[in-house]
């Protein structure tokens, strides 16, 4: 039987930092995630009622929101596969790190495309030239949860190779 020893570099706390990250992810992108989904909700049905025929136009914005909180999920499994009864304090920050980066990155997104998303169909309806820049703002606004994404990756990568 094997004892488990806290040391200097590895207390008993670090997993828990990890955990945070892994909650940090999740919670966050699902958050952007929401409101995105249903700020541009709101436009999407304000429009509908004057233009029923756009309306699988305009849920873009929706389905954009929506692939944020998979961000979230993809870092937080990947950060709960890296979990140790016995992990660094160096690999636990990490993880917390990696957590929030992509789950504030997310939620940062997720507003924008939520606001983006529903100014963009209540105007695309009236001006249907308007649809092409408002899918360029989403496409730019998505883009900032992916950067915390690729974030989130690499600093798990390092997650991984810590050692007690």
């Amino acid at each position: 039987m094997s004892t488990l020893v806290a040391t200097e570099f590895c207390p008993a706390y670090a997993p828990f930092f990890g955990v945070m990250g892994a909650t940090s992810a999740i919670v966050f992108c699902c958050f952007g995630a929401a409101y995105g989904t249903a700020k541009s909700g709101v436009g999407l049905t304000s429009m509908g009622v004057l233009r029923p025929d756009l309306i699988i136009k305009g849920i873009v914005p929706i389905i954009m929101a929506g692939i944020i909180g998979i961000y979230g999920l993809v870092v937080s499994v990947l950060i709960g596969n890296g979990f140790k009864q016995q992990m660094s304090l160096y690999a636990g920050f990490i993880q917390l790190g990696a957590g929030l980066s992509v789950g504030l990155a997310g939620m940062a997104a997720g507003f924008a495309v939520g606001i983006v998303g529903d100014a963009g169909v209540r105007a695309s309806a009236q001006q249907p030239r308007l649809f092409t820049g408002m899918i360029l703002v989403l496409i730019f606004a998505e883009v900032l949860a992916l950067y915390g994404l690729i974030v989130a990756l690499i600093l798990n990568t390092k997650a991984s190779t810590a050692e007690c």
